[in-house]
């Protein structure tokens, strides 16, 4: 399938009487729109700056009639290259469509447009005492849309779920300007295809999501922490899956490995500090949520696990600020690794929880064969691991992108996935085809011709370049 590029002259001048000041051509804001947290740069031909469902729809019409690429925007936050302009084109920047429409108290669901920051959500649905879950990183600067489009996750993701687990309907534009609903605002709806949950993860190959109607849960009263620093991470991931299999169901439970607590140490209690055992000490944060009551009993429980399986420090937090404080520990991580490094290649690759040990005691010897550092921290609870594959020199980045290669294959031999909520986009193409086997992906190949027949929403992505499968009848007959 050919990658459309950038609109023509004659288009470029047609987009121009069309929508006016709100196509962006001024080298700033190409600028801005040629790069996400990726670090992978692709400058567009223009940048529309939606307002509306309506432009969108224009856009991606004019797009599919004279064939020249569209790519979905939001704040710009990934990590996988998916909102950038590898072929040119026109960047349809989504983050002025940004109303919370509803929130609705009696049926606990909210409407908002794709713009929408996450934390203003979370904060919005609050102050109704109700609850917004997804917490990705980012969620004071990326979008509902962009978290919908890559099926973003973070911490709380061990109990409450992915951005896919809230989306209970949406309204998209599909690559021929066609607009579509698909969904419900109602918790159950069985009725047709689940187109809703196709497009969430989508990466916004299959359409552009304009409006969102999402589940809200009722606001825990209560959250609190403990935090436990172990021998080695083996002992951490033991008293993790304890706390899982004695009939607890923390909120979040995030780890750092022995190189991380080195860059952060400094902001752990020195009682806490004087307890790090060398160079395998392992960190486990574990929150829980609740009643006032449920949670101080569940918090003393974890302890109590903690202490059971050899930690070497606790750092209870039964306060907001004292939580406040550990939770820093944990954020400030990846902003160090990226001040610390020439080069700095972030992976989110998932694993079964029981292999986290066996996967990070692997690192040593992929940093031995290619030179680089390793940082390792995530997810405990459900087995996301964020690696950062680092050096501080740039002439190494060859053996940085091979040893994050190689850290893909160790996960995939483990049963896991090379994605847990950061996406493909252009970083991970190439990689796809060691996890998706050839049949699934001339379906997945199908399913983006039948719907983007001239393949103008967001060209390049996802799939590594092959030739077209001709749909998925195309596909059958490749298997027959």
């Amino acid at each position: 399938m050919q990658h459309p590029g950038a609109p023509s002259p004659e288009v470029f001048a047609l987009l121009e009487r069309e929508f006016g000041a709100d196509l962006l051509t001024l080298p700033e804001a190409l600028s801005a729109c040629s790069r996400d947290d990726s670090g992978i740069c692709h400058a567009p031909a223009a940048v529309l700056l939606a307002r509306d469902e309506a432009q969108v729809s224009r856009l991606v019409a004019l797009a599919n009639a004279h064939r020249f690429a569209v790519i979905p925007r939001g704040a710009g936050t990934g990590l996988a290259g998916g909102c950038l302009a590898e072929t040119g084109g026109v960047v349809l920047d989504l983050t002025a469509m940004n109303r919370i429409l509803c929130i609705d108290a009696d049926s606990v669901t909210a409407t908002v447009e794709p713009g929408v920051l996450t934390g203003s959500l979370r904060r919005a649905a609050k102050a109704k005492g109700l609850f917004y879950p997804p917490d990705p990183a980012s969620l004071d600067t990326s979008t509902i849309g962009g978290n919908a489009a890559t099926n973003a996750g973070g911490p709380a993701c061990v109990k409450y779920g992915t951005t896919r687990d809230y989306v209970l309907g949406l309204t998209a534009v599909l690559p021929t300007g066609d607009v579509i609903h698909a969904g419900t605002a109602t918790r159950k709806g069985v009725v047709g295809y689940d187109l809703t949950r196709l497009l969430v993860g989508s990466e916004g190959t299959l359409g552009v999501i304009t409006r969102l109607t999402l589940k809200l849960l009722p606001h825990p009263a209560h959250q609190q922490c403990v935090a436990a620093v172990f021998a080695d991470l083996e002992a951490a991931m033991r008293t993790v899956i304890a706390v899982m299999t004695r009939g607890h169901l923390p909120s979040a439970m995030e780890f750092l490995d022995a190189r991380c607590l080195r860059l952060v140490g400094d902001l752990l209690p020195e009682h806490v500090r004087g307890k790090l055992s060398g160079g395998q000490s392992a960190l486990v944060l574990i929150e829980c949520d609740g009643t006032k009551e449920e949670t101080a009993r569940a918090a003393a429980e974890v302890e109590a696990i903690c202490r059971e399986l050899g930690a070497l420090a606790l750092l209870p937090a039964p306060t907001e600020a004292a939580r406040e404080e550990v939770w820093k520990v944990r954020r400030s991580v990846s902003s160090r690794i990226h001040e610390a490094c020439a080069v700095y290649i972030p992976e989110d690759i998932a694993v079964p929880i029981g292999k986290i040990a066996e996967l990070v005691a692997a690192l040593p010897e992929v940093e031995k064969r290619f030179g680089v550092d390793i940082f390792a921290f995530g997810h405990a609870g459900d087995g996301n691991i964020h690696l950062n594959l680092t050096s501080p020199d740039e002439a190494a980045r060859p053996r940085v992108e091979a040893a994050a290669e190689q850290c893909v294959r160790l996960a995939l031999a483990l049963g896991g996935t090379m994605s847990g909520e950061h996406g493909v986009g252009l970083a991970k193409r190439h990689l796809l085809p060691l996890e998706i086997e050839p049949m699934s992906l001339r379906v997945q190949r199908g399913i983006k011709a039948l719907l983007d027949p001239n393949n103008i929403l967001n060209p390049g992505k996802l799939f590594p370049d092959a030739p077209a499968a001709g749909g998925l009848a195309g596909a059958a007959k490749e298997n027959a």
